[in-house]
C-alpha cells in the first residue's frame, strides 16, 4: 500500500499503513481509515468520516461529513467473516451516509455501488447491496440487505427497501414508502401497492425515444390497467412485442422476480399456476 506524494492528509485524520491514497486524494479533519483503504485518484473525503477495509474506493468521488464505509452487516449470525466494500467511479455521498460491507451469507460478501451515483444525507445502503450506475436516493432512504438498485433508479426521501427487493432500471418511487416487493423498470409508484404509471421524465433524459416511451405506457397498460393477472399479462405482453428490446427487459426482470412485483393487496400474480 502507498500514499501518493500529492495526497493532502489533515495532520489530525488517522490513516494506517496499508492503506492505499492515490494522486490528488484530500482527506478531512478527524477522518478515520481502518484496515485496507483504497481509495483511486481524485477522492475527497470529509471531516469524521470513519472509511473501514477491505474497501475499495474508485476516482473522484466525494465522501461527506460523518460517513460511515465498511462497517460490519446489520446480521445477527455474523461472525466477522471474510467481506468488503467496492465503490465505482464519480458518487456523491453527502453528510452521514452508511455503507456496510457484505455478509457471511454463501453467494454473496460484497456490497456493490456502481458510478455517477447521488447519495444525500442519511442514506443507508445495507449489506451485500448492488447498487448500480447513476443512482439517486434521496435524504433517509435506507436500502436492506441484499437489495438491488438497477441503473438511474430514483429513490424518494424516507423510503425503506426490503431485504432482497429488487428496484428496476429508470424506475421512481414516491417518498415515504415501504418497498417490499420489487419494482418494474421504468415504472413510479404510488404506494407500496399501487404502480402509478411510467417515469416518462426519466426515460426521455436517457434519452428513449417518443416511440419507445409509448411502447412502455401500453406494456404498463396491459400488466397493470388489464384486470389480467400477471402471468397472462406478460404472456400477452410477449405475443404483441416480441422483439422490442425495452419489452423484452421488462418479461426477462418479472421471470426472474423471487419477491412477486408490487401490485394491490389481494390481487393473484398467477405465478403459481400450471
Amino acid at each position: 500500500m502507498a500514499i501518493h506524494p500529492t495526497a493532502v492528509i489533515h495532520p489530525t485524520a488517522i490513516v494506517p499503513p496499508e492503506a492505499s491514497l492515490a494522486e490528488g486524494v484530500r482527506v478531512g479533519p478527524y477522518a478515520i481509515f481502518d484496515g485496507p483503504v483504497t481509495l483511486g485518484p481524485g477522492c475527497v473525503v470529509g471531516p469524521h468520516a470513519h472509511l473501514i477495509g477491505p474497501l475499495t474506493v474508485g476516482a473522484d468521488n466525494r465522501i461527506g461529513t460523518g460517513c460511515v464505509f465498511g462497517g460490519d452487516p446489520q446480521h445477527t449470525a455474523y461472525a466477522g467473516q471474510p467481506a468488503s466494500v467496492e465503490i465505482g467511479d464519480r458518487n456523491t455521498f453527502r453528510e452521514y451516509v452508511t455503507v456496510h460491507r457484505g455478509s457471511h451469507v454463501p453467494g454473496w460478501g460484497v456490497t456493490r455501488i456502481g458510478d455517477d451515483g447521488y447519495f444525500m444525507a442519511n442514506v443507508h445502503i445495507g449489506h451485500d447491496a448492488r447498487v448500480g450506475d447513476k443512482v439517486i436516493m434521496v435524504n433517509g432512504s435506507l436500502l436492506g440487505g441484499h437489495t438491488t438498485v438497477q441503473d438511474r433508479a430514483f429513490i424518494s426521501g424516507i423510503v425503506g427497501v426490503h431485504q432482497y427487493v429488487r428496484i428496476g432500471r429508470l424506475s421512481m418511487t414516491t417518498g415515504a414508502l415501504i418497498i417490499v416487493q420489487d419494482l418494474l423498470p421504468f415504472m413510479t409508484v404510488r404506494t407500496r401497492e399501487e404502480v402509478a404509471g411510467v417515469n416518462v421524465v426519466g426515460m426521455r433524459r436517457a434519452g428513449y425515444a417518443t416511440a419507445d416511451i409509448a411502447v412502455v405506457r401500453q406494456a404498463y397498460k396491459m400488466i397493470y390497467r388489464s384486470g389480467s393477472i400477471l402471468k397472462v399479462a406478460f404472456a400477452a405482453l410477449e405475443t404483441a412485442y416480441p422483439t422490442h428490446a425495452l419489452v423484452a427487459e421488462l418479461i426477462a426482470f418479472y421471470r426472474t422476480s423471487k419477491r412477486g412485483l408490487i401490485r394491490p393487496t389481494g390481487e393473484p400474480s398467477g405465478d403459481a399456476e400450471g
